[in-house]
């Protein structure tokens, strides 16, 4: 199965320039110590490794297509001794098998953009989130590509696959019955929707 559309795991130099302390973003949008969480499309770790220091024992559950970046977060997972994150490799499209347990926060960082059936990734997810637990979604604010530079380089997905709040709330609320809690700006060029099931 290809990835979603115009994603993948940035590099951690630039990613760290957009999000110094993702743990501290993680909190903002309301991860906290004793639920479990699940981040799809994980890369190598940027959010799941933090967000298993917030959540301390409980569970993150590590999602991607791609085994080799999932072998790259355990070995990050090893060298800083945590021990709470479940790498799983599997397909987004197919939430149910690959998450046998419901968990209390999922997070889809920077690909909601690209993924190609939407309507069913967020029902499969409503199914996959506890009662009262959080859909949390982070995406490009819909700015010219060539406007979200990083270190002097354009990045992020091409301007016509970003979504505005108001498109990834339509997407989110017209799939399912999450009610849409808050939007969090993320500076420079991001923004959360806060959803609860």
């Amino acid at each position: 199965m290809d990835r979603f559309q115009n994603t993948g795991q940035p590099d951690w130099d630039w990613w760290g320039k957009l999000w110094p302390t993702p743990g501290a973003t993680l909190r903002t949008l309301g991860v906290a110590s004793g639920e479990s969480v699940a981040e799809v499309g994980c890369g190598s770790g940027y959010f799941a490794l933090p967000a298993a220091r917030i959540v301390e024992p409980e569970p993150v559950y590590a999602l991607d297509l791609d085994a080799a970046l999932l072998d790259e977060l355990e070995d990050l997972a090893d060298q800083q001794e945590i021990e709470n994150v479940v790498p799983i490799h599997g397909d987004a499209r197919n939430l149910p098998s690959a998450l046998t347990a419901r968990v209390d926060t999922l997070m889809i960082a920077n690909t909601l953009h690209g993924v190609d059936d939407q309507s069913g990734f967020i029902g499969q997810a409503f199914r996959a989130i506890e009662a009262g637990g959080s859909l949390l979604v982070v995406n490009w604010h819909d700015r010219p590509r060539e406007t979200t530079t990083v270190a002097g380089e354009p990045r992020g997905p091409p301007t016509g696959l970003r979504m505005p709040p108001a498109a990834t709330e339509d997407a989110v609320l017209s799939a399912s019955e999450f009610t849409l809690e808050r939007q969090v700006e993320l500076p420079p060029y991001h923004y959360a929707l806060v959803f609860t099931r």
